[in-house]
């Protein structure tokens, strides 16, 4: 075996991350409860550092280090970024609706930098080992972030389920790839990709794909392995919920593009089949149920899964083109549920979580400006046009039509006109609806401007796609 010192360099940004999370840590053992604000500002400036270090570091080649356990390439890298600029903005929400019921405090920022860690090395992995490692600290931060606010039953029951279901689901894809070792004789994704496009009819690797793709289905919120999300969107403080429904999913695209494609894309026409069938049951479960839904925390929990449902499709076409309209996908549905759930926060005030859908009654009245953003930020999850959501929707589907799957394109189309049905509800609630809360709206100006940005980019970006779409096209 090969002992040399390993490139460390590569590492930088999670080596940073890792020493911040650390101080901070400490750090705010020491903090009065008064001045915890350092800890919420040093937080943003881990991720900014995070930031200017894998920017600066990128130079568009591919590096392997630690043995071949890590890699550093240009698709990991605009995937990291936009990690931290989903969790700085996810910081950024929190902070008022935490101190505003008692639970602003240093543990929230320090397992939400580890949790990014974890994601970080999902994004880099190079070795299944290495997947797992990312992944499991990346779950057990998500867990104790759902049981944040302890003295409520719902987050103690809903954190209980998803780590329950999340430890049954690491051990189904802990399992899928102990298969894949024993066929392969390698834990490094190069190595087994190589082996498979050789051995594509092993009957041991089609049993470890199997496994695979259900601890990856789980990871996702694609059906039938959803039954957490609901639960776990509803049951968690909206801050936290914002954080597992946006960044962690960028994680779960890399981790799926690192096994599938990376380590076993020779085995692509056995898990096209079974994506296909994840695809379909997602996308039509997700938007059937999410009509039927009063609370929109887990609308969008129902939601989330039919973009997961699309986020497949994507992943599904084996091509160039329907892995960077994947990627795009997974980036544009980041975003347009950091405002969603932003929203749900900016209305919430102490004693008041505005998760209802009649909540939004009359928000025109209230507040004309938010009501408008908000209907940009519906539209772009409907697939509306000039919005981006739309641009994203076409281009997956492009992508399944190339390979001559038109029927299932038509089939998304026609469910993602039945699921526009529930995003217009809310826009009729906010204008045509009197409103029952006509409390004023007590968010700060900084989540307001931001909040804002964070709508008017979804217009911006649908009117302007192509740069987006370029910079992912160029990394695959």
């Amino acid at each position: 075996m090969n002992f040399e010192v390993p490139n460390f360099v590569p590492a930088l940004p999670e080596i940073f991350v890792l020493a911040m999370a650390c101080f901070i840590l400490i750090l705010d053992l020491f903090i009065k409860q008064s001045d915890r604000v350092l800890t919420y500002l040093l937080s943003i400036a881990t991720l900014a550092g995070a930031a200017i270090l894998t920017i600066s570091l990128s130079d568009g080649t591919r590096q392997l280090t630690f043995n071949g356990s890590f890699v550093s390439d240009p698709m990991g890298d605009v995937l990291k970024v936009f990690i931290y600029l989903v969790t700085a903005v996810a910081f950024l929400y929190s902070r008022q609706y935490l101190q505003k019921r008692d639970l602003f405090k240093g543990e929230y920022y320090v397992l939400g930098l580890f949790a990014v860690l974890g994601m970080m090395v999902m994004v880099s992995a190079h070795s299944m080992l290495t997947v797992y490692l990312g992944l499991e600290l990346l779950s057990l931060c998500l867990y104790a972030m759902v049981a944040f606010q302890r003295d409520s039953v719902t987050s103690t029951e809903a954190a209980m389920k998803y780590f329950i279901l999340g430890a049954l689901a690491s051990g189904m894809l802990l399992y899928g790839m102990s298969m894949i070792y024993g066929a392969s004789g390698s834990l490094d994704l190069g190595e087994i990709g190589a082996y498979v496009a050789l051995n594509s009819d092993s009957t041991v690797l089609l049993f470890g794909l199997t496994f695979v793709i259900v601890g990856l289905a789980f990871k996702l919120g694609a059906v039938p392995f959803h039954m957490w999300l609901p639960d776990v969107y509803h049951g968690a403080p909206t801050t936290v919920t914002v954080f597992i429904g946006t960044a962690p999913k960028i994680a779960a695209f890399a981790m799926v593009m690192r096994l599938l494609v990376e380590g076993l894309g020779g085995l692509h026409t056995e898990w096209l089949t079974l994506l296909v069938v994840l695809a379909v049951l997602s996308i039509t479960i997700g938007n059937i149920i999410a009509i039927a839904q009063t609370n929109i925390k887990r609308m969008l929990a129902y939601s989330t899964i039919s973009h997961v449902g699309f986020i497949l499709l994507g992943i599904l076409a084996g091509t160039e083109n329907g892995y960077s309209s994947a990627m795009f996908y997974v980036v544009v549905y980041s975003l347009m549920t950091l405002g969603g759930f932003g929203m749900v926060i900016l209305l919430s005030r102490a004693g008041f979580e505005a998760d209802k859908l009649d909540d939004f009654k009359g928000l025109n009245e209230r507040s004309p400006w938010m009501a408008f953003m908000m209907l940009i930020l519906m539209f772009s999850m409907a697939g509306v046009p000039p919005t981006v959501g739309f641009y994203a929707k076409l281009s997956v589907l492009q992508a399944v039509v190339e390979i001559d799957l038109v029927w299932l394109a038509v089939y998304a189309v026609i469910f993602s006109v039945i699921g526009a049905f529930y995003y217009l509800r809310i826009i009729k609630l906010m204008y045509f609806d009197k409103p029952e809360d006509t409390a004023q709206i007590e968010a700060g100006m900084d989540m307001r401007i931001v909040l804002s940005a964070n709508s008017l980019g979804m217009l911006l970006l649908g009117i302007y796609p192509a740069a987006l779409m370029q910079w992912c096209m160029a990394v695959m």
